[in-house]
Order: structure tokens, then C-alpha cells, then sequence
């Protein structure tokens, strides 16, 4: 009875009143009627797309490029000193800000020109590890960086080498010991310390060292390979302009001067404030007869950034075009630089010996270059002191160090016109013709352009050797 009953009552239960069926029709219209006016109102709203992230100040590109020792832009790292120098005001005793605004004084410095900003660097530095004594690898990475600067490769190895203890992945370490190892004459360090980098690290500022191991090994189309790939992976407009001005570089060593003078004129054109690119452009419009654009553009480069480097290049241009007046105050500049380097703690003593070699007391550049010689024996100053040692009347003790800053095994891979030049020169002074000869066409053949005064002089000098004699035949054998 009971099974019955349910089995009636379930087909009641399943019958809907009208009043039920008009209230579920009421229901299903007004959800029609809500997703229709909700459809509407997502229509008439426009869509919000996520906020884009805002790009970075130029205070953190300069921290981000300091601190892993890539170019920066000028204007970039003023920033960031600005904002390093309002925060330490405050906060005194941070380690981390001492050494990122150290870094920023010696980059600072290194591209102006500018020597003052060493001793506020290393005062900066000194700061951090007195703050931070222990386990503080940026203010040691930093002291290397300030010592390659100023030219002090003893120094930079030491510190560099302190901080590489303390932390031995640390990649950013590597390619200041590649540069202490290098002006110490250290070839087959910087190789080993070259490898290792590329075992950790791979990347633009990567390929460019390697660039410039390449290239001191003489491995041209490597180096070149390295750095065009280096420019084009760059990550800031000032990065890229570095990159592509030792490109250019490198092609002028080469005495490819269009290649190189589109490569500087880009990177200037990237970087205004690339004023090794604006030399460069000097320097090869010089080379291409482009004389007014050739004094302009070092004119513009030594205003912004008066390196003795460039006022001795210009200096020798001036004197090449019969305008000895012009060319001694350049070279007044230069001996004013190098004092104001001194200040700073800087060492300019090679571009100094070279000056005073061909135009000033050969002597003078003698003990000079030797002193450097014996401080960091790197293969730019075994030339320069050959050359010194050749102008001073010694070309048996020229030789010498000719044949080390020309001669792989002697750590002179770099395939330099002008170093070949000094030896040929130094072997046409010995008698030694059939070198002296070779060499002097060497020098001409790998940059027919490398000086506007001594290209010249190494021609007059190959043609007044003359073709090598023949040979005498022997004697034919009586039958």
C-alpha cells in the first residue's frame, strides 16, 4: 500500500501549475534579459589592457652597466653618481652604494678623460672596504677596474686576483685580470682567463673581450667575427657605439679605412659622447685625403675628451700638412694631460715616450720607457723602448725588444704596421737589408696608411732598399 501510494504521488509531483510554469518562464527570461545587459555594458566598456611595465631610469642602465662592467652612457652614469652621492648622505655605512659609485667615478674618468674622478673613485672604494671589510668583491673588482685605468697592470692583477679568490664564479672579475694581463705582457694568462670566462658566461660584453684577446694573438678574422656579433646583441645605445668603435678599430689596423670609418661614424651616431670613435674618424679621414674633416673631427673629439693620445695624432697630422706651429700646441697639450694624469694618479708614461722619441729627447724617452719596461713589460712598451732605445743611437739593444713586440713567440702577436715599421727601421740602421726590407713591406701591406708621418718614411725607405738582389745560380756540374 504503501509502494502504491508513492507511485501515485510521484506523477502529481511531476505535474507543474500554470502558476508554477509562468514563474519558471519568469525566471528564465529575466536571466535572458541580465546576460543580455551585461553583454552590452562589456561592449560599451573598453577593454583595459595590463599596465606596461615603465622602462628603467637612466640611474639603474648605469647601475646595471657598471656593475658588470659594460659601457654607460655619460649622461646615464651623471645620474646615477647624483643619486649613489644623495644616498650615501644618509646612509653612510652602505658598502653596496661606496663601491656601484666607485665604479661609476672610474667609468666616469676613463671616458672623459678626465683623471680628477680617480681619486674620488678610490676614495669611494677604500670606503666600502672599510665599511664592508670582509667578502667585499665589488670594492676589490672595483680597485682592479681603477688600477687598469690608470694604467697601474701590477695593481690591477693584485686586486683582481684577491677578488677572483673570494669568488671564483664571479664572471664580471674576469675581464679586468684579462686587461692586467695583458699590459703586463701576460699572453698566455689572459688566454687561460679568457677560456674560463666563456666556460661561465657567454654574451656582448663576453664576445668583445674575447674580441680583444683575438686580436693581441693576431687572430683578425676572429676578433672581427666577435665584435660585429658583440654590437649586434648590445643592449644600450652607448653599449653598442663601444662595441662598434673597436671595430672600427680594428679595421683601421687593418687599413680598411671606408669599413672603418662607416664603423666609427655609427658609432657616433649611436653615442655622441664616443669620442674614440670621433678620433677614429680622424684618423681615417686623414688616411682617405678628407683633411678639413679629418681636423674637425679630432678637434670635436679632443674638446669633449682630451686624451694625449689624441693630441699626438693630431699633433702628427699637423706636422705631415708643413704646420709645425699647429702640431706644438698639440704636443703642449699632450705634456699638460700627462701632468694632469700624474695628478690623478694616473699613468700616461708610454704615450710620453713615444712623444719624446720622434719629437722631443730620445733619451728622455729611454728612461722613461725603461722604468715602464721594468714596472709592466707589456708588448706596446717593448715597442715603444726599442724605438726609443733605435732614435737615441742603441740599435743593437732596439733590436731586441723590436723582435719581442713583433714576434709571437715572444708574446708580440698583434699584427701591428707600426711595430713592423720600427723593426724594419731598426734593421735598415743595423745593415741587415734583407729584414729590414721584408719588414718594411709588412708594415705596408697590413695598413699602407698606419701614420700620416711615418707611412711615408717606411716608402722612402722600402724604395731605397731596392728589389732583394738575384741570386747567383750555381755553376753547372762538368759532365
Amino acid at each position: 500500500m504503501i509502494v502504491m501510494e508513492n507511485q501515485q504521488e510521484g506523477p502529481r509531483r511531476q505535474q507543474s501549475s500554470p502558476r508554477g510554469r509562468f514563474r519558471t518562464r519568469r525566471v528564465v527570461l529575466g536571466c535572458v534579459a541580465g546576460c543580455a545587459v551585461l553583454g552590452g555594458v562589456l561592449v560599451l566598456v573598453p577593454w583595459e589592457r595590463p599596465a606596461e611595465p615603465a622602462p628603467p631610469s637612466p640611474g639603474a642602465l648605469a647601475m646595471a652597466a657598471v656593475t658588470t662592467g659594460v659601457p654607460a652612457a655619460l649622461p646615464d652614469l651623471a645620474e646615477l653618481i647624483g643619486e649613489r652621492e644623495k644616498r650615501l648622505r644618509t646612509h653612510p655605512r652602505d658598502a653596496r652604494s661606496w663601491a656601484v659609485l666607485g665604479a661609476a667615478y672610474v667609468e666616469q674618468g676613463r671616458r672623459l678623460a678626465d683623471p680628477a674622478y680617480y681619486p674620488r673613485a678610490e676614495k669611494a672604494l677604500r670606503t666600502s672596504l672599510k665599511v664592508r671589510p670582509r667578502r667585499n668583491t665589488r670594492a676589490l673588482a672595483g680597485l682592479a677596474a681603477l688600477a687598469n685605468a690608470r694604467r697601474d697592470f701590477p695593481a690591477a692583477r693584485r686586486w683582481g686576483e684577491a677578488a677572483l679568490k673570494l669568488e671564483p664564479r664571479r664572471w664580471t672579475t674576469y675581464p679586468l685580470l684579462i686587461d692586467a694581463y695583458t699590459g703586463l705582457g701576460e699572453q698566455a694568462a689572459a688566454k687561460r682567463t679568457l677560456d674560463r670566462l666563456t666556460e661561465l658566461r657567454s654574451g656582448p660584453a663576453v664576445l668583445a673581450r674575447a674580441a680583444a684577446v683575438y686580436r693581441d694573438r693576431g687572430w683578425r678574422e676572429d676578433a672581427a667575427a666577435a665584435l660585429a656579433d658583440a654590437a649586434a646583441g648590445a643592449r644600450t645605445p652607448a653599449e653598442q657605439a663601444a662595441y662598434l668603435e673597436r671595430a672600427g678599430q680594428l679595421a683601421w689596423e687593418r687599413g680598411d679605412l671606408q669599413d672603418a670609418l662607416r664603423h666609427f661614424q655609427e658609432a657616433v651616431r649611436l653615442d655622441p659622447d664616443q669620442r674614440a670613435a670621433q678620433a677614429g674618424q680622424g684618423r681615417a679621414l686623414a688616411a682617405l685625403g678628407r683633411t678639413t674633416e679629418a681636423l674637425n673631427a679630432y678637434r670635436v673629439a679632443l674638446a669633449e675628451q682630451p686624451c694625449p693620445r689624441y693630441a699626438l695624432e693630431l699633433g702628427e697630422l699637423y706636422e705631415s700638412l708643413g704646420m709645425p706651429e699647429a702640431a706644438r700646441v698639440q704636443y703642449d697639450l699632450l705634456r699638460e694631460r700627462v701632468r694632469g694624469a700624474a695628478a690623478g694618479g694616473a699613468d700616461e708614461e708610454l704615450v710620453l715616450g713615444q712623444f719624446e722619441a720622434d719629437h722631443g729627447d730620445p733619451r728622455e724617452a729611454v728612461r722613461r720607457l725603461r722604468a715602464e719596461w721594468r714596472r709592466q713589460p707589456g708588448t706596446e712598451v717593448a715597442d715603444a723602448l726599442g724605438w726609443a732605445l733605435h732614435r737615441s743611437g742603441e740599435p743593437e739593444k732596439a733590436l731586441r725588444f723590436a723582435v719581442r713586440a713583433t714576434e709571437s713567440g715572444h708574446g708580440g702577436g698583434v699584427r701591428s704596421a707600426v711595430h713592423m715599421y720600427h723593426r724594419g727601421m731598426i734593421e735598415r740602421e743595423l745593415e741587415r737589408y734583407g729584414a729590414a726590407r721584408r719588414h718594411l713591406a709588412e708594415a705596408l701591406r697590413i695598413n699602407p696608411h698606419f701614420s700620416p708621418l711615418h707611412a711615408p718614411a717606411a716608402r722612402a725607405a722600402s724604395e731605397a732598399l731596392g728589389e732583394p738582389p738575384d741570386e747567383e745560380l750555381p755553376e753547372p756540374a762538368e759532365e
